[in-house]
């Protein structure tokens, strides 16, 4: 099926519309090799899905990676296709990769150069600076990332891992200078991770832009498949998610999530991935699947509305 675009949520300002679920590719060549990899892009863009995110950093932690693998996987997969699908919003970021560390000037070119290349596009649709750099000054990266928007090679800018007074500032300096400015920013953000409700949130509702929480799942915990006394699960993150058990409130949150997941006949990832992506600011939130089964059980966020009761609930669980 394909999603129609009145479902679709604008980033920011921006000509950018994207659905609600974005597709993590920190997997692509990780834990999902390249034939895998595939068929989730297959099978997410074919179930309505029209943004996937990645990184030039994804993945070189992996022995025989070296960085950029995941570009490679979703540049191929672009070129098997022979034609890009409809409407597909391809974000990626700089300042991880081994070769290109850092948000100054020359390393952003350089690194958007590689990034295009691996891709095998002519433009990043949504380029984002992964972390904060405090050795550049702030408006040498603005100033960068704008003259990629100049130049065509990207069209839109998002931060990612900025604090909102960082976040503040660069877009004061776009204001300023009459620079393209960030239309989004993706924060950790999820029903057990409500932190940047306090700053960040009411700062990007200001300023109109869009939030793209990841670890939405928190590391798998929100999914139910951690419990007291459970089996052990294999991840690569299961040590995090079973630190979520040491809070009581957490459990509540479950016990939230069996209830809802199972009156409307879908799995608990699915509602904690629709409550964030009702959350006030939010546009559409990331997650990542290994494989074809995890993914089926996050495609249906694309679909499911929480009632106003069931949204308070969880809401008032993880309080």
């Amino acid at each position: 099926m394909t999603m129609n675009a009145t479902r679709l949520r604008r980033l920011g300002s921006s000509d950018l519309h994207v659905s609600s679920l974005c597709l993590g590719g920190n997997v692509f060549g990780w834990t999902a090799d390249e034939a895998t990899s595939f068929d989730l892009l297959d099978a997410y863009v074919e179930a309505g899905g029209n943004f996937v995110d990645t990184a030039d950093s994804y993945s070189f932690w992996v022995e025989g990676n070296s960085g950029g693998d995941s570009e490679t996987v979703i540049g191929r997969w672009l070129a098997r296709r022979g034609s890009r699908p409809q409407d597909l919003v391809l974000a990626t970021k700089v300042s991880q990769h081994p070769q290109f560390q850092g948000l100054g000037a020359s390393n952003i070119r350089a690194a958007a150069e590689a990034s295009l290349q691996r891709l095998g596009v002519e433009t990043i649709d949504l380029y984002y600076a992964h972390f904060d750099d405090r050795d550049t000054p702030l408006e040498e990266s603005a100033r960068a990332f704008s003259a990629l928007v100049d130049q065509g090679k990207v069209r839109q800018v998002g931060l990612s891992n900025h604090r909102p007074e960082r976040i503040a500032q660069w877009l004061d300096i776009c204001a300023d200078q009459g620079l393209h400015a960030p239309v989004c920013v993706q924060p950790h953000y999820n029903l057990v991770e409500r932190g940047v409700e306090s700053d960040l949130v009411p700062l990007a509702q200001e300023r109109g832009v869009s939030l793209l929480p990841y670890f939405g799942l928190a590391a798998g915990f929100l999914t139910g498949k951690y419990r007291r006394g459970g089996a052990d699960v294999d991840s690569p993150r299961a040590g995090k998610a079973w630190e979520y058990l040491e809070e009581p409130r957490n459990e509540q949150v479950l016990a939230e999530l069996d209830r809802i997941s199972r009156e409307r006949g879908t799995t608990q990832a699915t509602v904690a991935l629709a409550w964030l992506a009702q959350r006030p600011g939010v546009a559409s939130v990331l997650s990542s699947a290994r494989n074809l089964d995890q993914l089926s059980g996050l495609l249906p966020v694309m679909e499911l509305q929480l009632s106003e009761e069931e949204a308070a609930a969880l809401t008032k669980a993880s309080s």
